[in-house]
């Protein structure tokens, strides 16, 4: 029997204790006596809650600052929306409270998790006030007022915020590709910028360039 293999069963059978189910929901409400199973010291400010969905399932999943240490799987839903009632749900099943993890993931689940209004709204960052529909500033303006609060009903916050919003991690993959778009959307069609993005990115199609849409591999490859 290949070592990997017997390793895993030893962890499913020492660790199956500490996840339970309720409805499509599968969690781990007992994080230190994982991380006991797996011979790992449970320090929550070394780990950080990564929290990501895809069209059928929502999952949360603990990540080593250092990458000292493999990813440790705490949550995971089928056929469940990532809206409000959702992650909340899985924050108090996992008893984030607890542990108070500082979270990454994308932008949509960010707003969610502070309580923010989904759908495009005009204040659509859990930061500042900076107006999405105000487009004659968005390239002149460079200071937007300081959310100082999150408050039910004003500026487009809709539920009670989740986490503390010094606990977020902004995604900076997610920025990238976001802020090339913009970038790239401002510039002369015709002038010469446009046309190295042509060369710099032959596969990609001319409408694609005109809006500006790249994915991360892209960009990073072209040195751009």
């Amino acid at each position: 029997m290949h070592e990997p293999l017997c390793t895993d069963r030893c962890f499913y059978l020492v660790a199956r204790g500490s996840f339970f189910q309720d409805g499509d929901l599968i969690y781990c409400n007992d994080v230190d006596s994982l991380f006991k199973a797996l011979g790992i010291q449970h320090s929550p400010q070394e780990w950080r809650l990564f929290i990501f969905s895809s069209k059928i399932s929502l999952k949360a999943v603990l990540l080593h600052n250092g990458n000292k240490h493999p990813s440790i799987p705490v949550g995971y839903a089928v056929r469940m929306k990532e809206i409000y009632e959702t992650l909340k749900h899985m924050l108090f099943s996992i008893e984030y409270s607890k542990h108070s993890w500082h979270i990454c993931a994308d932008l949509k689940v960010i707003a969610i998790l502070v309580g923010l209004q989904a759908g495009y709204t005009k204040f659509c960052c859990f930061l500042c006030q900076w107006d999405s529909r105000d487009r004659k500033k968005h390239y002149i303006k460079e200071v937007w007022p300081k959310r100082q609060f999150l408050i039910s009903g004003v500026n487009n916050v809709e539920n009670e915020s989740l986490v503390a919003s010094e606990k977020i991690l902004l995604p900076p993959l997610h920025f990238k590709p976001g802020l090339m778009k913009n970038f790239v959307k401002a510039m002369d069609c015709g002038g010469s910028g446009l046309q190295c993005f042509r060369l710099k990115f032959p596969k990609v199609s001319e409408a694609e360039i005109k809006e500006g849409i790249f994915v991360g591999p892209q960009i990073e490859g072209s040195g751009v």
